[in-house]
């Protein structure tokens, strides 16, 4: 059975004195950020005194949480060990739940990766879906035991509208449920014992970018996703806004279709019926175009297609209709395009030229640097964040309610 991280640090007592704990805290986060380092120079940054460094350090390697990274050398006197946090402390999952592929991925605490597997979405409803995850992670749960310890936290990424105080997938999610309804907290946190964070696919696009994309730089930024569905992360000064029912962002439902009263845009929007992969498709069929999907169509205007271009260029029109829309409410420093529409280069042109017709102000656009990665990045982010801060308070967080 594996080692609980907090047993392993208490010592002598179940459950150590405040200061004890507080300082080990401290200790391990200095290593973390700034490792290689030496118990000396730990000291100099924490301000705690060098015997208490030391037996920290001594009891966060016997736990297997810090290790020896090599002498500190050019040093007068006894040469000083540097120490890093064990990359092998544990790992987290991401998982991207997506209407025809879910990616699943495992790195360790530094963010490095361990595993990815992509697969074909489970048919047969939500309940086929959670077992197909439970399945992969499980298997990755298998293969890194022995090397990486144990799972400490998963990212989930999920079409929908997530209840902001359940984490449930409570609407929206059409292409995954017959009802709109995915839950599958409460599945994983249950089977895995570890905290599940569940977040809408486009809002973890939004972190992912944050991550490890374009967005790096900018505290306030919208990202919008087209692919199957259409959908909008919004961050405010470095933080998500989910609005009160979780649905902030869901911009497919914009009234920018053709008939915006039309009874058929209710269920998924009239901007999506539109723009969305299937409505690319239907408009290009209806025009007399013959495609299997709206990545081909893609790929004919590329070819010369006008009927092809026509279509992605009215397409590109309403895509920059909405962002001028928003736009002129949020105000963002960057707007970035992905999904398996919107990421492709092709409509950055005219979206651009549209959002400028629209707007007195410059904004800057740009199409992802992640492509359909940035959700999985986003939810492996999310997991990395709640890992280190279990690794550094050392308590084990129970499941949120359900």
């Amino acid at each position: 059975m594996r080692g609980n991280l907090r047993d392993s640090l208490s010592g002598e007592s179940p459950r150590p004195n405040l200061l004890r704990e507080l300082s080990e805290q401290a200790i391990l986060e200095t290593i973390f950020r700034e490792g290689p380092i030496t118990r000396p120079e730990i000291a100099e940054r924490t301000h705690i005194s060098k015997p208490t460094v030391s037996a920290v350090v001594d009891r966060l390697v016997d736990a297997h949480l810090v290790q020896p990274a090599g002498e500190r050398p050019g040093r007068r006197g006894r040469t000083p060990l540097a120490f890093t946090v064990n990359s092998a402390a544990g790992f987290v999952v991401g998982i991207d739940i997506g209407s025809t592929r879910v990616r699943v991925a495992a790195v360790d605490i530094y963010g490095e990766k361990l595993r990815e597997l992509e697969l074909e979405t489970a048919t047969g409803g939500p309940r086929a879906v959670e077992e197909q995850i439970t399945a992969t992670v499980r298997q990755i749960d298998r293969e890194l035991a022995a090397s990486h310890r144990e799972l400490l936290a998963m990212g989930v990424s999920t079409p929908g509208v997530v209840d902001p105080a359940t984490r449930r997938v409570t609407s929206l999610a059409w292409h995954l449920s017959a009802t709109g309804e995915f839950d599958s907290l409460a599945t994983l946190e249950s089977r895995f014992g570890v905290p599940v964070l569940v977040d809408n696919d486009v809002n973890m696009a939004a972190v992912g970018e944050k991550w490890h994309g374009l967005a790096g730089g900018a505290s306030t930024f919208v990202f919008v996703s087209i692919g199957a569905g259409v959908g909008m992360g919004l961050v405010i000064e470095n933080d998500l806004f989910r609005g009160f029912h979780g649905a902030a962002g869901e911009i497919g439902y914009l009234p920018l279709a053709r008939d915006p009263f039309d009874a058929h845009h209710r269920r998924l929007g009239g901007l999506e019926d539109e723009i969305a992969a299937g409505g690319i498709l239907a408009a290009y069929t209806a025009a007399g175009g013959e495609a299997a999907s709206a990545r081909e169509v893609v790929e004919a205007a590329r070819d010369g297609d006008e009927v092809a271009s026509g279509v992605l260029e009215s397409a590109a029109q309403r895509i920059g209709l909405a962002i001028a829309t928003v736009c002129a409410v949020i105000d963002p420093e960057l707007v970035v395009l992905g999904g398996r529409i919107g990421g492709s280069p092709d409509l950055l042109p005219a979206v651009r030229a549209t959002v400028g017709r629209l707007l007195p102000l410059p904004m800057r656009i740009e199409t992802s640097i992640l492509a359909e990665r940035a959700a999985l990045e986003g939810a492996l982010a999310m997991a990395l964040r709640e890992a280190r801060d279990r690794l550094f308070s050392r308590e084990r967080r129970a499941p949120a309610a359900g």
